[in-house]
């Protein structure tokens, strides 16, 4: 994701309209792709009107005058816990008190907050660590340096003689010491150093201990974090909005009679959406608009059904499709044309559409007064969100106001170009006007029906073997939406979020041809990014195939990865996969089967041992032990890695088991998690995580963990003597089996 809307910043060009506005060319021009200001950043661009400002310590750091210290996270809190990751990098080179480290949500600012693998503020790809790393050891080893030199002033000693722990500033020889809050007034007059001296890894004392641990948990268990649905303001209003049924319905006409006379209910209006029903509470709100009659225009709607969209997938992968549907290679190498030698092994999977389904629906608290808005939610990517809103009431980007909450998870949903429920809210806070706080609620099947999703996929495989039954020739064949198509520069000429983890596979670096291409069919049905992204199916196609290559040809799928790695020198893939293996031990538990799966995603490679059995009945697979072994660099916060660990495995395995979202004449069948199963606390595997040691710079744990579970479970099916596993969800599968 961080790749993918980086991509979208560096694509955007044009020039500035003579006689423009420069405040129309701000608000009009990044949607249309165009140059802002000249020689400026997006960042500095989408700024301007911004009244943040910055401290002595720069934007990262702030300190009272007791001697406590404040992180300002640009990252967003929505279960991750990155916030102490964050804190970690700074108080680690400051030499704080970890007791008396606290994290501040930054404003929306992107030329302070930009994510910098993004160009703009947000918070996505597993990136908040890897981005942040150089930046925040360097706001909190400059400020370290100034109160090194305030004391040395003060104390008329030298700076190389002095040492910092704990938030005490010491000087051994003189025998004299100052916390952080008596030093501060001095410190604050110091310029701090353009490239402050960071510390050498091997003498941290808090970054790699079980010491960095969340700093929301009391806040989060007591009930004092806030969230959007905890916002309450004198004058407050509740709205609901009705959508089509349909995806690409339009609003014809409706009928509000019934629905003014809920008790409570105050307005109700058309806006681009739908209708919405204002009200005093959210029952009204939610009474209001079940009594609304509404006709919809679906003459240009989406009415195909999930099984017509899979059907038309197998035929454009068969070389059927229509005419003008492009393909575009993501890897190529060799005349696939004179592989004609070797047994030929076929295969190909189908993946449904995923709800992303987190615990606090889409919301948003919005208020605007002529011009001005000021908005409070768990903002991903404050910066289109202020975009999308600037564009509404006619301001700077830079002068919307984003109060950034505690959010109960994202996955993906939250981060959207067209900021969908944020636009929403912001249309009827400024038909409501006089700065009247709105509050926008979608319940649990607005949130399941309205989109967006993981898109629906097909794979199709043609794998030529060679004497010894390893891959001589990969032909591969990915449908599936683009969930960059929605980007205000179009689609891009290969959209990567649907092929990566297939696109450089060491599978496929170590097989001599190899054509391998994606098409990308219109759907009008609105698809996201969803935790792993592209890795979600890829991760499964390419581990499951490489199970079943290594059974066919006789060889343990432990070693056939080896050898593959090695002809790959895929030396961080062997190097997990090598400590998943010593940690599982020789044997699996009694009645179980394990099946491995490794993959790369998001910069670091993950290897999980997962231990399976069948449940009572002959039907669901059980997992019970997860072994997984992670290379992500530098490891700030082992217990949150392992935590990580634990929840995308667990998101992912309730995935891969139960998942799917699907159409009926367009219209999504699903509404809630009576229909939309998840994992229960009853079926969940113990995970076990072990980290690599390494040197290198931290890489995502957000995600990693998601895609690897599925093909484990399905290879240890494998081991069973189980059919391959060719559809998700699994239990689906496995009962059609």
């Amino acid at each position: 994701m961080t790749r993918h809307i980086r991509n979208l910043v560096d694509q955007a060009a044009g020039a500035i309209k003579a006689g423009v506005s420069r405040r129309e060319v701000i608000v009009t021009g990044v949607g249309a792709g165009g140059a802002l200001l000249v020689g400026c950043s997006l960042g500095d661009a989408m700024s301007v009107g911004s009244p943040v400002k910055v401290g002595e310590f720069g934007p990262f750091l702030k300190i009272d005058t007791s001697g406590a210290v404040t992180v300002v996270s640009k990252h967003i809190e929505f279960g991750q816990g990155n916030h102490a990751g964050l804190a970690a990098i700074v108080a680690e080179e400051l030499d704080a008190d970890w007791s008396r480290v606290r994290v501040e949500q930054a404003p929306a600012n992107a030329k302070l907050y930009a994510n910098l693998g993004m160009g703009v503020q947000g918070t996505g790809g597993s990136s908040a660590i890897a981005n942040s790393w150089p930046q925040l050891r360097k706001a909190g080893a400059a400020a370290r340096a100034m109160f090194v030199q305030a004391a040395a002033s003060k104390w008329q000693v030298n700076a190389a003689e002095i040492t910092v722990k704990d938030g005490i500033v010491s000087h051994a020889a003189s025998n004299k010491a100052a916390g952080f809050g008596e030093l501060l007034a001095d410190a604050a007059k110091v310029t701090p150093p353009e490239t402050p001296v960071l510390k050498d890894p091997k003498s941290f004392t808090l970054i790699g201990t079980d010491r960095v641990r969340r700093k929301d948990s009391v806040a989060k268990s007591n009930g004092t974090a806030k969230f959007t649905q905890d916002v309450q303001e004198e004058g407050l209003l509740v709205a609901m909005v009705a959508h089509a049924p349909r995806f690409g319905g339009k609003m014809k006409s409706f009928d509000d009679a019934a629905a003014r006379k809920v008790p409570g209910v105050v307005d109700v209006f058309k806006i681009p959406s739908g209708v919405a029903v204002v009200a005093q509470n959210t029952w009204a709100a939610k009474q209001g608009r079940a009594a609304l009659t509404v006709e919809w225009d679906e003459e240009k709607a989406e009415k195909r059904g999930s099984d017509a969209l899979l059907a038309e997938y197998r035929k454009i992968a068969a070389g059927q499709g229509p005419a003008d549907l492009k393909w575009t290679a993501f890897d190529s190498k060799g005349d696939i044309a004179s592989a004609t030698e070797g047994e030929l092994f076929e295969v190909a999977y189908d993946f449904p559409y995923l709800a992303h389904a987190s615990m606090e629906p889409m919301n948003c608290v919005a208020r605007v007064k002529g011009n001005n808005a000021s908005l409070s939610f768990g903002s991903q990517i404050p910066t289109i969100d202020q975009l999308n809103t600037a564009k509404i009431v006619g301001n700077l980007p830079g002068a919307v106001q984003i109060e950034t909450l505690f959010a109960g998870g994202s996955f993906g949903r939250r981060a959207n170009f067209q900021s969908d429920y944020v636009v929403e809210c912001v249309h009827i806070a400024k038909k409501v006007g006089k700065g009247t706080p709105v509050k926008l609620v979608w319940d649990r099947e607005d949130d399941m029906r309205a989109g967006y999703f993981r898109p629906l996929v097909h794979h199709d495989l043609k794998i030529r073997l060679d004497k010894d039954g390893f891959p001589a020739s990969w032909r591969h064949r990915v449908v599936s939406q683009s969930i960059m198509k929605g980007s205000p520069t179009g689609t891009p000429k290969l959209d990567e979020t649907a092929v990566e983890g297939a696109l450089g596979s060491p599978y496929l670096k170590a097989t001599p041809i190899v054509d391998a291409q994606l098409a990308l069919p219109d759907v009008d049905v609105p698809v996201l990014w969803w935790r792993s992204v592209g890795a979600t199916h890829t991760a499964f196609v390419m581990e499951h195939t490489i199970d079943q290559l290594a059974r066919k040809a006789g060889k343990d799928p432990i070693e056939y990865r080896r050898a593959l790695y090695t002809k790959a020198d895929a030396k961080r893939h062997l190097a997990v996969l090598d400590l998943a293996v010593e940690k599982a031990g020789p044997t699996a538990t009694e009645g179980y089967a394990r099946g491995v799966a490794v993959h790369e995603s998001f910069g670091s490679v993950v290897a999980q041992i997962a231990e399976v059995k069948i449940a009572p009945g002959g039907v669901e697979p059980r997992v019970g032990r997860v072994v997984t072994a992670i290379d992500c660099g530098t490891a700030i916060s082992p217990d949150q890695i392992a935590a990580q660990m634990e929840g995308g495995t667990c998101y992912g395995l309730s995935a891969a088991l139960f998942g799917e979202i699907t159409l009926k004449d367009g219209v999504v069948e699903q509404s809630n998690f009576d229909t939309y199963r998840v994992l229960r606390i009853n079926e969940s595997p113990t995970v076990e995580t072990y980290i690599l040691p390494s040197g290198n710079a931290p890489s995502g744990v957000g995600e990693p963990g998601t895609p690897v579970i599925g093909p484990a479970v399905a290879n240890a099916l494998l081991a069973m003597g189980r059919p391959a596993t060719l559809s998700q969800p699994m239990v689906k599968a496995v009962k059609a089996a």
